[in-house]
């Protein structure tokens, strides 16, 4: 674990002054490191009858994938406005430095369905229970929300406190 705290460089003032920015490229450049992770974020779903792993762009794309593959499941890309070809629905929500939207496909997720969405940072969870919401109003169930790192300081948890959470790194 240690070792993959290590690969997570902080980039102060980015994208805007007072961000700290959790650069994880560093971890993706180690294979050992990114399957660790993977694994760690997979490991407690291995048995919970998933149906699919939901992810937000763009760098949830590159754990949401790995984690649906080593799961065995499908993969439901969630996505900024414009860039999903079919017909869609949105959620419009609150960053901590402004406002955006996330779309998905209108037939991504069926009743019933069991979602696992997974990001690579929790941080104030606007986009996480944006996501959650994206799918739940497709009468989806957002089984948990699964994230590479957990900003503490920024109380995410209490964007999703009706949901269960794991996080492989907290800091």
């Amino acid at each position: 674990m240690d070792d993959l705290k290590t690969r997570i460089r902080n980039i102060a003032d980015f994208p805007e002054p007072g961000i700290t920015f959790k650069d994880i490229t560093p971890l993706l450049q180690s294979p050992e490191s990114m399957r660790q992770a993977v694994e760690l974020l997979a490991a407690p779903y291995r048995n919970q009858q998933l149906t699919a792993v939901a992810a937000m762009e763009a760098r949830g794309f590159i754990f949401g994938a790995l984690v649906a593959a080593v799961l065995d499941v499908g993969f439901i890309p969630l996505r900024k406005p414009g860039k999903l070809p079919y017909h869609t629905h949105k959620v419009d929500f609150q960053l901590e430095y402004g406002h955006t939207s996330l779309e998905i496909h209108t037939d991504a997720v069926m009743q019933g369905d069991n979602i696992l969405v997974v990001d690579d940072v929790l941080a104030t969870g606007g986009t996480a229970r944006a996501s959650c919401e994206l799918i739940e109003q497709l009468s989806g169930k957002v089984i948990s929300c699964a994230f590479l790192v957990e900003i503490n300081a920024l109380n995410g948890r209490l964007q999703l406190a009706d949901r269960q959470i794991h996080s492989v790194i907290q800091c």
